[in-house]
């Protein structure tokens, strides 16, 4: 390398990593979002080191590893974000006078760009110590052009809470002026509950938006929804019950699998969600509660349906930071305006990354019916009717689908077929409904328009197996009467587990979320609670290994329900 001249930066040793997070793509053009990242390197290095680039010092020499953090925006053309740049110079360190760019190289020579995102590095789910916010997470939304999508998906009863929400702002002062027009957020929520209501107009004015949120009789949103609830109402505790928070100290777990449910979902952005989506109804506080019922979901089954043993207590506490979890009849109740936020944040991201030449699998669930996502078995949605799922449908490229033969809703095939979808189905049609039969080995009928090669895609035991663990026997609030809470925990721990099959043994076998359960639900843990952080060391072995090259081992920081600590892993 020559000698730097002045005003010059000389890089000696520089990995580039570019990490994604929220969706399951690279995009078009993933080289593409290499060259972007070079390309910003000189900018970064001038804001990093200008104070060592004027007047005419001496050189200065960096040896000490540097790293530079950034959010890349999708506004570039590209589809998935946000990621985080990490300049990591492990030694050499840098020449310091003026910036020149940073060469790329050349052709046929090897790039130390990275984009491999199956790597042991820290999974980013937010800065360190940020509160969570309904704006923010909308922001985001709004920057990814997925605000609108999001909104479709939410029953009125949530547009009504967030609304509310947001009109009161995050301290309780107006979030618009009683003059202003609404702008951001606070416009697409109002335009869409005005579509809802069919609504001649879009209240423009705080006092029309206030009306708007008050409009219909009888409902409920924000906080009232948690006062609707109480020790007059049959089934549930009293509503003011919340976990004690564990601050210090360390406990021998049974299961360590709740702890790797939440590498994945920092990952799909769904992490982030949760604080923002339970503040927008006043339920922050409880966020311990939620992380309890995603524990309970991957232990054991509640014994005589309801009962569960002292050692999964003991695991979803230490798992939600608490010293005990209390009843959380009342808080799957309170929950429920939120929850769609969440399903929808999670469906989202798995339709972002779906290849439309793969086939979505439909089958019946808790009277209504569960998309499936048939490379992986990841759970996309569950709805109560056919027209709740073909919104997911077309987000994800209108793919052919295959209809497992389940309980499901009578008209379900003659719906699928009006909304245009295109399957194939192992189910008997009735008399009404557009099918033909396929000549096959086995009676299967279909739409039309499907290979019938896809008709051998149909799965029997795995999706089956699926739905009666993860859907039915595992119940995370087995005495609620709304079963709301269970499916959204199911669907978030279904793309866990799911991630954590597909990391490990996808070269092996065809991974699915019941074979990382069986395989990991009885790894114990110790898990060591600090100010900082809480820590989990699992016992050194194959499956320890197996986490670990698979990068199921990366520390996720900034966890709501554990107080913005980060949650660590180790072996020993």
């Amino acid at each position: 390398m020559s000698t730097p001249t002045a005003g010059e930066i000389t890089v000696r040793h520089c990995v580039v990593r570019v990490v994604r997070r929220g969706g399951w793509s690279w995009g078009p053009d993933p080289r593409g979002l290499v060259q972007r990242v070079l390309d910003a390197l000189p900018d970064l290095l001038v804001a990093e080191f200008d104070e060592y680039l004027t007047g005419d010092g001496p050189d200065v020499e960096v040896t000490e590893p540097v790293r530079l953090s950034v959010r890349l925006s999708s506004r570039g053309g590209h589809a998935l974000v946000p990621t985080s740049l990490v300049l990591e110079p492990p030694s050499g360190g840098f020449s310091l006078p003026e910036p020149v760019p940073v060469a790329m190289p050349a052709q046929g020579e090897r790039s130390t760009s990275d984009l491999s995102d199956e790597s042991p590095a820290t999974v980013h789910s937010g800065p360190e110590g940020a509160s969570p916010t309904l704006a923010a997470l909308f922001g985001e939304l709004t920057e990814r052009d997925e605000l609108a999508a999001l909104l479709a998906l939410l029953p009125e009863e949530t547009l009504r809470s967030y609304l509310s929400a947001l009109l009161a702002g995050p301290t309780g002062e107006p979030f618009v002026s009683v003059t202003a027009e609404p702008a951001g957020p606070v416009a697409e929520l109002a335009a869409e509950l005005a579509r809802r209501l069919a609504l001649p107009q879009v209240p423009t004015t705080r006092a029309e938006l206030d009306e708007l949120v008050r409009s219909p009789p009888g409902e409920t949103i924000g906080a009232p929804v948690a006062a609707s609830v109480g020790e007059d109402t049959p089934g549930f505790a009293r509503a003011d019950v919340t976990a004690v928070p564990r601050s210090a100290g360390e406990k021998r777990v049974r299961s360590v699998l709740p702890f790797l449910l939440a590498g994945p979902l920092a990952r799909t952005g769904y992490l982030d969600a949760i604080g923002p989506a339970m503040s927008g109804v006043d339920l922050l506080d409880d966020a311990p509660l939620f992380a309890a019922a995603l524990a309970y979901k991957v232990l054991g089954a509640p014994q005589r349906g309801w009962r569960r043993t002292p050692e999964d207590d003991a695991a979803a506490a230490a798992f939600a930071g608490c010293e005990s979890v209390p009843d959380l009849t009342a808080f799957a109740r309170r929950v429920r305006p939120a929850l769609p936020v969440l399903d929808g944040v999670l469906a989202l991201a798995l339709c972002r990354g779906h290849d439309p030449a793969d086939p979505l699998l439909v089958t019946g669930v808790d009277d209504g019916l569960l998309l499936v996502d048939a490379k992986g078995l990841f759970p996309v949605a569950w709805a109560s009717t056919t027209d709740g799922l073909v919104p997911h449908w077309e987000a994800c490229g209108r793919p052919p689908v295959l209809v497992c033969d389940s309980p499901l809703p009578p008209t379900c095939l003659r719906d699928l077929a009006a909304a245009g979808v295109r399957f194939i189905t192992d189910v008997r049609p009735l008399r009404d409904d557009p099918l033909t039969r396929l000549p096959w080995r086995g009676p299967l009928w279909t739409t039309g328009g499907v290979e019938p090669r896809l008709a051998g895609a149909l799965p029997a035991g795995c999706l089956d197996e699926l739905v009666q663990t993860l859907f039915v026997a595992h119940r995370a609030v087995p005495l609620a009467p709304e079963c709301a809470l269970d499916r959204s925990v199911a669907l978030a721990a279904s793309l866990s587990l799911g991630v954590i099959a597909w990391q490990l043994w996808r070269d092996r076998e065809v991974p699915d979320p019941v074979l990382a359960l069986t395989r990991f639900a009885d790894l114990e843990c110790t898990v060591r609670f600090t100010r900082d952080a809480v820590r989990v060391k699992i016992p050194l072995g194959r499956r320890h290994t197996d986490l670990w090259q698979g990068g199921a081992l990366a520390d996720v920081p900034n966890v709501v329900w554990l107080g913005g600590r980060t949650l660590t892993f180790s072996g020993g």
